[in-house]
């Protein structure tokens, strides 16, 4: 399929780096929110935020509308963003979208991620239930504001603004559409390295996530609960990419 070249955003130009974070969006989301984590890689590592159609660069693409379709362009966006080693990260929806691109990428032979990162998500490998469906598309427009108020997966400045708020709904009612298309697979398990991130107060995120996702894990695996909510505290959420095991103590700062 042809990808177009807004379907990856590199904040900084690291065009040398000798490893990539690639991340991918959570619903309602766009780039901004990993792009301040560029400061806190070192020069070194590159940062590649996939930006789904429908969105920013890509306002002009038809959105997804369907799990399949979702998966299958992000899919070809790793792969387009990874000429060095990299370590592919999802959070909330984001997680789920990560990993069956990890499985794609695994089925075809690669390339082949380092390590999985997903945060803020249960394993969906156990069957969808009524918690992870929320917020809801059919909610209110009012009921989105505030899960992206108090989430804080939009900042104020957006939310404040009445066009800004708009486009903010109407991605956000679209994003959820197609996660709840999801089908995922029964059983399904990836073999890279995988750590698993989730709020310690994430009304959303169930008791049991360690063994949830450990069940998706065939290789090496971790698990870390943080201080805070969806998006744990913003001093975490700006240094995230510090805490992930597949790092090495040069690779941030």
């Amino acid at each position: 399929m042809m990808l177009s070249d807004a379907a990856i955003v590199r904040p900084i130009d690291r065009a040398h780096a000798a490893r990539t974070l690639v991340c991918l969006g959570f619903a309602g989301g766009g780039t901004g929110a990993y792009r301040p984590w560029a400061d806190v890689l070192d020069s070194d590592t590159d940062l590649a935020i996939v930006c789904y159609p429908g969105r920013e660069g890509r306002y002009t693409e038809p959105a997804p509308r369907t799990w399949p379709e979702l998966v299958t362009d992000a899919t070809e966006a790793v792969v387009h963003a990874t000429p060095t080693p990299f370590v592919l990260f999802g959070h909330s929806m984001g997680g789920w979208v990560a990993f069956d691109v990890a499985l794609q990428l695994e089925r075809r032979g690669g390339p082949i991620p380092d390590a999985l990162v997903v945060s803020s998500c249960n394993s969906p490998v156990r069957g969808l239930t009524d918690k992870d469906r929320f917020p809801r598309a059919e909610d209110g427009d009012e009921e989105l504001i505030e899960w992206m108020r108090t989430s804080g997966s939009l900042p104020d400045y957006i939310l404040d603004d009445a066009d800004m708020r708009a486009m903010a709904i109407r991605l956000m009612r679209a994003d959820l559409q197609v996660r709840d298309t999801y089908d995922p697979e029964r059983g399904a398990r990836v073999g890279v390295p995988m750590q698993v991130f989730y709020g310690a107060d994430d009304a959303v995120i169930e008791p049991t996530v360690a063994d949830q996702w450990r069940t998706a894990a065939a290789g090496d695996f971790r698990v870390t609960c943080l201080p805070g909510g969806h998006f744990y505290t913003p001093r975490l959420w700006r240094r995230l990419p510090t805490r992930f095991a597949a790092w090495t103590a040069a690779s941030v700062r």
